[in-house]
Formats: C-alpha cells, structure tokens, sequence
C-alpha cells in the first residue's frame, strides 16, 4: 500500500488518538514510575526499534537491557519508518526508539514538537543507505531523474537524503513523481516495475542493488554536507522519572558499539538472527556503516556533556533548516530549543 493511501491522509490527531487506544497509552513514562505505587516488577519500558543494521538489534538480541533491568518488563516493537515513530511518540506509546535524524528533526520541529531528547548515536549513515536506480529504466545518474518515478519512506533519512540529492543535482522535486513507500512496499513495486528509482536503507538496499545501479550514497552527501545519523532518542518524561533506566540503556548501547568494534563476527551473529540473515549477510551490512566508539559521544562533535554541549544540535538544526526551505516543515526551531533535546546528562560517565 503506497503512503498516499487513506492511511497517511488521516490528521495526526486521529492517527495519535489511534495509536493511543491501541497502547493504552498514559503520560509517556514507564508504568509504575515514582510515586505510582506500583512494585519494582510491574513497570515497564517500551523501546521502539527498526529493522537496520545497528547495535541496537545487537541489545535486543542479547537481551542486555533486560539484563541490566530485571526490576521492568522491556518490551520491543517493531516500526517500518521514522514517521511512524514520531507518530508513536505523539501518541505516548513509546518510551525509548531508535530513529534517523531526519525524522527527529523534524519531530523537534513545528507543528509536531515533540517532547523527546537524543541520547545516543547508534551510527552514522554510510553507504547502507543509498539512491537507486532499476535496471531498464535508462536512469544513469540524478539528473536522469526527472520525468521518473522515485519511491521513499517519506519523513526518513532516506527521504531527506533523497530531497538532498535533487538539490545537489538542480532537479526540482516537482519534475518527477515521488511515491511514500515503506521498504517492504518499496520491493514490491520495484520487483513489478512500477517505479525507476528508490532511495532506501538495508537490508532492502541490498535485494535493489542486485539488478539496479546505485546513483549515489549517504556517505557521499554525508562529505557534501548534508549528513545523516541514526539516533537513540528517549521522551522527555521518561528521562526525567527514569533517569537510572536511560543510563542503563545508554550503557548498553555502548556496550554494543565495542562489540562491533571487538568482536565483528559475534555482532554479525546477532544481528543476523534479528534480521533473519545469514552473520556473512550480516557482516557485510554493517560493514556499509559507520559506527562510532562509545568514547567519541561525549565530544565536540556529537552528544558533548553538560559543560559542554556537542555540534549534534547544529546538525539537526541544520536538517530542519534545509527541511523549511523544502517546505516539508512549518517552522524551524532556534538553536536553544535543539541544544535542550539532546540529552548528555552523566556523560562521559554514564557511558562507563
């Protein structure tokens, strides 16, 4: 089903309302916080999590939250976009997510202002997410674009990706025709041949690439200027009522980052298993991106601490700034505004 269907056509207020009666949803902390008298063993943390190769599968598969926690009930779902998250979010269905940064760009931005913090960087986009274009369909490049059919998760960091792409190559959005698909839909349109291009992230990327030509990468915008970042965000509530749970899944966050760093082949496994692949398949995937140590967080460049407040806020800024001139947001937040949604409480020690 494209994302033009009735589903993405209802107001985000309906759809909140939904996803709210479907989750029982409440004021977007764990069940049973502070002072709501409920035992230790009856709260719970709802984590958000995208099928992408990253150290967050590596956490759910070896079950280290559940590990570090014993006293919550962790519960994990699965989401098919950033866009939906941010839905969830809205909704107070989720407590922790990992998500593109295209997506909380503009969950921090009008009209959606989302109350939610990053807290981590699961990795950086490289080439596991990229530009496509379908055998047959005489497409060589971005400029051959216009005229085509191009297909991406709208609200992504493949989409924002693809947006920036256009710009780089002077083709106006208006002369081609992009569709709002999920990834999965993505393939079957690809397979029926009912579109030229897409811009999309693995493990679909790699099932497009066998009889398709890659026009460009993030790792390629990424050098020009316009970066993406999968991200481990966290709602503000829940930070604030649950601040020794945050550390604990930012500890074992981290520790998922070493084990890609240590280890390949184990972290291959384990995600392998979460994505239903083979650790070779695995191993290549992760190979596409780019991960950092869990030391780099706290600096200049990304999360910073207290003291100390790291670029990420002026990227993510940036994004919404280039997201408003798209006109695919309405407002753009001030720097302040960023800055307070990245979450660096405790660091670097936290992380230890």
């Amino acid at each position: 089903m494209t994302g033009t269907g009735p589903r993405r056509l209802l107001p985000l207020a309906a759809i909140a309302l939904a996803a709210c009666l479907l989750a029982a949803c409440g004021d977007g902390t764990a069940s049973g916080g502070p002072g709501g008298g409920a035992s230790a063993a009856g709260r719970t943390i709802r984590l958000a999590y995208q099928a992408f190769p990253s150290g967050d599968l590596i956490v759910k598969n070896k079950r280290w939250l559940e590990e570090a926690l014993p006293g919550y009930r962790i519960t994990w779902t699965k989401f098919d976009s950033g866009a939906d998250i941010n839905t969830a979010f809205v909704a107070k269905s989720v407590d922790i997510a990992a998500i593109g940064s295209s997506p909380v760009a503009r969950g921090l931005s009008a009209p959606l202002n989302i109350p939610y913090q990053v807290a981590f960087v699961l990795d950086v986009a490289g080439d596991n997410e990229a530009l496509v274009a379908r055998d047959g369909s005489g497409v060589t490049s971005v400029a051959g674009l216009r005229g085509k059919k191009v297909a991406s998760p709208f609200a992504s960091t493949s989409h924002y990706s693809l947006l920036a792409a256009l710009d780089r190559a002077k083709v106006r959005e208006s002369e081609l025709t992009v569709v709002d698909l999920e990834p999965q839909d993505i393939l079957a349109a690809w397979t029926r041949g009912d579109i030229d291009a897409a811009y999309v992230w693995l493990p679909v990327l790699d099932t497009l690439k066998k009889n398709g030509k890659v026009l460009v990468t993030s790792r390629e915008l990424a050098t020009a200027g316009k970066p993406t970042l999968d991200l481990g965000v966290v709602s503000t509530a829940f930070a604030q009522a649950h601040p020794d749970a945050v550390d604990a899944w930012r500890k074992a966050e981290a520790r998922a980052l070493d084990l890609l760093a240590s280890d390949r082949a184990a972290a291959a496994a384990a995600v392998g298993a979460e994505l239903n692949i083979s650790p070779a398949d695995a191993g290549h995937q992760l190979d596409l991106g780019v991960f950092l140590k869990p030391a780099d967080l706290p600096g200049p460049e990304w999360l910073g601490t207290p003291g100390k407040p790291g670029g990420l806020a002026r990227d993510l800024l940036s994004a919404a700034e280039f997201l408003k001139s798209q006109q695919k947001i309405d407002a753009v937040p001030d720097l302040a505004t960023v800055g307070d949604a990245i979450y660096n409480k405790g660091l670097p020690d936290a992380l230890s």
